[in-house]
């Protein structure tokens, strides 16, 4: 289990009375697939996992391990709060086909550097899943700093860094730990290109739900070192991200999804997509279109 690339962490579509839609789910799945995405992220915070009862969060992921069906791997969120509870999320995940967890630091608790290398070291260890560590300080309230994941990157069963940072300076950090069985992934869509430059070896990405085929594009120009095509492609997505970013993610990202026909909705306390920002909503849908549909042309030249 190598994670690279363009990865999406895949919003939870659900219906107008505020139910799963599985259909949507699988016609995201399906556009995931098309577009060239490398792997998915189910139940992650861009999935709205604390609003997922039990019974949701394995419909969620059986249903998507059947529609991918080995061709990317799945990569399910299964970071709580407790150690003990992760492991039992984790082992869940596994059972219902996932290939990889990701695992966020514990939010809310507050552990220290050395209580993350125990969490760590300690679901790691009971080997349901390889673990890709989730570091994203400003939902978490709790920052795994260089010197942690330097701990953390010996052990057979952590495969990987999602660091949701932007500063370049942490990034500068990370990107000597990796290694053939550790990689750094960017988890900022809008440094993500700055990040490959520099070294990274793909994103996990919000962006990439509506724009998948582009985020595939970008990761390949990055990563081959492509620096004018990476960043030229870059520029084309910035009004993107920077809609993405109005409010609290995953609300501008299910605005989008809407509009394009997947799901409806956040769930309490999440509130749907602003007036002072739902009015743009149509205008960014129609330019991520044309962006996909340049690139696919493109391609297919």
């Amino acid at each position: 289990m190598r994670p690279t690339g363009s990865i999406t962490a895949l919003a939870t579509p659900f219906t107008a009375t505020g139910e799963l839609d599985l259909d949507a789910w699988r016609r995201l799945i399906d556009l995931q697939l098309a577009g060239g995405t490398q792997g998915v992220v189910v139940a992650g915070s861009t999935g709205e996992a604390a609003a997922l009862f039990d019974v949701e969060y394995d419909a969620l992921l059986r249903t998507a391990v059947e529609r991918i069906a080995g061709r990317i791997p799945v990569i399910a969120g299964t970071g709580q709060s407790n150690t003990q509870k992760t492991i039992e999320c984790t082992r869940r995940a596994k059972a219902l086909g996932a290939d990889a967890a990701l695992v966020v630091t514990p939010p809310y608790v507050r552990p220290t550097q050395a209580g993350l290398v125990a969490h760590y070291t300690s679901v790691a260890d009971d080997g349901a899943l390889p673990v890709i560590l989730y570091n994203v300080p400003g939902r978490t309230g709790c920052d795994m700093l260089p010197g942690t994941v330097a701990a953390l990157t010996g052990h057979e069963r952590i495969v990987a860094l999602k660091e949701a940072r932007s500063d370049a300076e942490r990034m500068d950090a990370l990107l000597p730990l990796r290694s053939d069985g550790f990689t750094i992934l960017s988890g900022d869509d809008p440094t993500a290109c700055r990040a490959m430059l520099a070294g990274a070896d793909g994103v996990i990405s919000v962006a990439s739900n509506v724009l998948p085929t582009a985020f595939r594009r970008l990761c390949d120009f990055a990563r081959k070192g492509e620096r004018e095509q990476a960043e030229a492609l870059d520029a084309r997505l910035r009004e993107a991200n920077d809609f993405l970013g109005v409010e609290p993610n995953p609300i501008p990202v299910k605005a989008l999804l809407a509009q394009m026909g997947i799901g409806h909705g956040l769930r309490l306390p999440l509130l749907p997509l602003s007036a002072a920002h739902a009015g743009r909503t149509p205008l960014v849908a129609a330019a991520i279109l044309d962006i996909e549909n340049a690139i696919r042309d493109a391609l297919a030249a």
